[in-house]
């Protein structure tokens, strides 16, 4: 079942969503998008990388809300309402060192006045390496 508001979406329509923000300092990439999760990538570098060069926790939060965030987003009418992160939470599995790491957003669930996200985070060996669940809430635009 297709749960994206825009049945026809592509991956195009909404690629330079994120120009000028965090997660385009971050080097944040959509890579993937199928009937019910959206994919992104992120380097494992300079930037999202703490002191002891492991990947920074903060950078997994950073990629967990883009993707939960971009989701709800495509799911609802914009023209109608906005969405804002309402809640985050994370759990950092293992560390990355280099390369990427690939988040998957799934729903897990959908409602008028919120949805929630599941994002598993992977290493390229496709590890998990941070497990986060996302509130969205959903308001009228005004």
């Amino acid at each position: 079942m297709i749960i994206w508001h825009k049945k026809d979406l592509r991956l195009e329509d909404f690629s330079e969503l994120g120009k000028d923000t965090m997660g385009d300092h971050l080097g944040i990439r959509f890579s993937e998008l199928g009937p019910d999760f959206i994919k992104a990538t992120m380097p494992v570098d300079h930037r999202t990388k703490q002191p002891y060069g492991l990947l920074h926790g903060g950078a997994s939060v950073t990629l967990a809300e883009t993707l939960g965030s971009v989701g709800s987003a495509l799911v609802i009418d914009t023209e109608q309402n906005i969405c804002v992160g309402q809640e985050i939470n994370a759990n950092h599995i293992r560390s990355a060192k280099s390369g990427f790491v690939t988040g998957i957003a799934k729903p897990i669930h959908l409602g008028a006045s919120s949805h929630v996200w599941e994002i598993n985070i992977f290493d390229e060996a496709e590890k998990l390496v941070c497990v986060s669940r996302l509130t969205v809430a959903i308001l009228k635009r005004k």
